[in-house]
């Protein structure tokens, strides 16, 4: 498999495929590269050159127990960058993957970005706090880690064949396909990982590192996201940052790089050749 080790010692799989313009996508908790084959293949066979990484402790990458907060995680995605060598990248990140993008970019610099894309993201904060009061409550994502050491793999199975998917919505047809991938990519993961990164994604406040983004940024977020809910997200990232535009969806579930990927697919080739 194709692996980089890190300066701790972390073995990082990823995806390099094709030539042409690189790609890179950043994939959410608690996933991996897989989560990406709709946009893989569409951005492939436009003739672009895509890789994406199975983030620490999920996927294929080592199962650490240390490292799971935004710092490393943007550390790997540098050494992942510089391994490859590559210039002028568009960085693409779903959920926890967007607040990845957001911080490798702003702890590593743009030099070898050209563009990005944050899809369901993050940023700027997930928990209510005093100067986040629109956030979720501390106790929701406390929920959460009680679950994964409780039963991770039924929590695993409700996530996608409930709100991640918008399965749990009236009229909703679920794939039993999807939801079982979800669950697969969950579980090749280790649970300490999953369960660190649940601070790491709600908890990492990415205000001042948005600010300081200077390249094009396309903010892509659905009004019914029951994940990362989008009042508190999409509109107040793409505020902050110098340089976004903000694409509001109708209807669409946070894990819309699956179900909705023509819309998806279409709306970042639009922003990548604009």
């Amino acid at each position: 498999m194709p692996v980089i080790t890190t300066k701790d010692g972390i073995e990082i799989f990823y995806k390099d495929m094709g030539s042409g313009k690189p790609v890179v996508f950043s994939h959410g908790w608690p996933l991996s590269a897989d989560d990406w084959e709709p946009q893989i293949l569409f951005f492939l066979g436009k003739g672009f050159r895509v890789i994406a990484h199975d983030r620490r402790g999920h996927g294929r990458s080592t199962q650490t127990s240390e490292g799971h907060d935004m710092n490393h995680y943007a550390d790997d995605l540098a050494a992942v960058t510089e391994h490859l060598d590559l210039r002028d990248a568009i960085h693409v990140g779903h959920s926890t993957g967007g607040g990845e993008v957001v911080r490798y970019l702003a702890r590593h610099g743009e030099g070898r970005a050209s563009k990005a894309a944050l899809i369901s993201a993050v940023p700027p904060l997930m928990v209510k706090t005093e100067a986040n009061p629109g956030g979720l409550p501390k106790e929701v994502f406390d929920g959460f880690q009680a679950q994964i050491a409780a039963n991770r793999a039924q929590f695993y199975h409700d996530v996608p064949a409930g709100p991640f998917y918008g399965y749990n919505r009236p009229g909703a047809k679920p794939s039993q396909g999807v939801i079982w991938n979800w669950w697969r990519q969950g579980m090749m993961g280790g649970s300490k990982a999953h369960y660190d990164g649940v601070v790491a994604f709600s908890q990492t406040d990415f205000t001042e590192d948005l600010k300081k983004i200077a390249l094009p940024v396309l903010v892509m977020h659905s009004e019914d996201d029951q994940i990362v809910p989008y009042a508190d997200a999409g509109p107040l990232s793409a505020k902050l940052l110098p340089n976004g535009t903000l694409k509001t969806y109708k209807g669409f579930p946070h894990g819309m790089p699956t179900t909705e990927a023509e819309t998806i697919n279409a709306d970042l080739l639009a922003f990548i050749k604009g």
